[in-house]
């Protein structure tokens, strides 16, 4: 979710995510699975494509959900780790599109306000990405692809990242979604699509469904739950033209989406695959009355 200092009340004393201290289910999740991650079997051809992914990424309180961090968690650990990853962040809009900084221990792009300060002392330190930049770069050389040397990875791409690849040890790079037009998206995955022959990941990370709204107004739940039942039916079909005209096709989209950004990654993803009808949710889960589903493609 978009993150600012009007969401101070979502770690107030109402709120689920209220724990000990800041990010203390992260500090759990470190210390009982780090051995795990560090063991995860590599990616071979032998495995076929990877699989594309939609995340809903949640913002600085996912640290403090150990649910929402062991489902993360687990998910990865159903497939090999990958060689890298691409991630495209609702965060993140730029025409033409942009890569972020590649190099070793690029610090991140904390671009967040209202939370404890400890959120943005944790660090997600991931390895050199220059091999996989300029992969990128060829891919998508029909303009040229700037790279953002002093901008990290946004909590779009990074929250959930800590979560899935806790151990920090798969080069990463993300890139700028070029529009919020669904079409833009659903065809930028699909230039994306041979990554996944090479063991490197594409992840698109937004929301399901994206509501201030329904913090306040519970009864709005209605309309973000009848938007997830319909996005699914939508994602069982693979009906990508449904998806992309989802503003006018979906139940409840103003509740669920007042803006783009967190829903058109899951073109992206959708774009990324091979099988459009192939989605197979790995979290289906309502949190403060929104969906946090987040699914996977082949």
């Amino acid at each position: 979710m978009t993150t600012t200092s009007g969401l101070a009340s979502l770690n107030g004393p109402a709120s689920p995510f209220r724990s000990r201290t800041p990010a203390a289910a992260y500090d759990d999740l470190l210390a009982r699975v780090l051995p795990q991650a560090r063991e995860q079997r590599v990616w071979t051809p032998s495995d076929g494509p990877l699989p594309s992914l939609f995340v809903s990424h949640g913002a600085p309180f996912t640290l403090d959900d150990p649910q929402w961090l062991g489902d993360l968690f687990d998910w990865a650990r159903s497939m090999p780790k990958p060689r890298a990853i691409v991630v495209i962040s609702a965060h993140w809009e730029r025409a033409p599109v942009a890569i972020s900084a590649a190099g070793a221990d690029t610090p991140l792009y904390y671009d967040f306000s209202g939370f404890d300060p400890r959120y943005k002392t944790l660090p997600y330190a991931t390895p050199d990405a220059t091999d996989l930049a300029r992969r990128l770069t060829g891919l998508l050389g029909r303009t040229p692809v700037h790279e953002f040397a002093g901008r990290g990875l946004d909590h779009g791409a990074f929250i959930p990242l800590m979560a899935m690849y806790p151990a920090a040890d798969v080069p990463v790079v993300q890139l700028s979604m070029p529009s919020l037009d669904p079409g833009a998206l659903l065809e930028l995955g699909a230039r994306l699509r041979p990554l996944r022959e090479e063991g490197i990941l594409v992840l698109g990370s937004g929301f399901m469904t994206h509501s201030f709204a329904v913090f306040h107004r519970p009864e709005l739940a209605a309309d973000t739950t009848a938007f997830d039942a319909w996005a699914v039916d939508a994602l069982a079909r693979g009906d990508a033209d449904a998806l992309t005209d989802y503003r006018t096709k979906a139940p409840g989209a103003a509740v669920a989406h007042p803006t783009a950004e967190h829903f058109v990654p899951l073109l992206l993803t959708v774009g990324a695959a091979d099988d459009p009808g192939s989605a197979v949710s790995a979290i289906d889960r309502m949190v403060m009355g929104n969906s946090t589903r987040s699914v996977q493609l082949t």
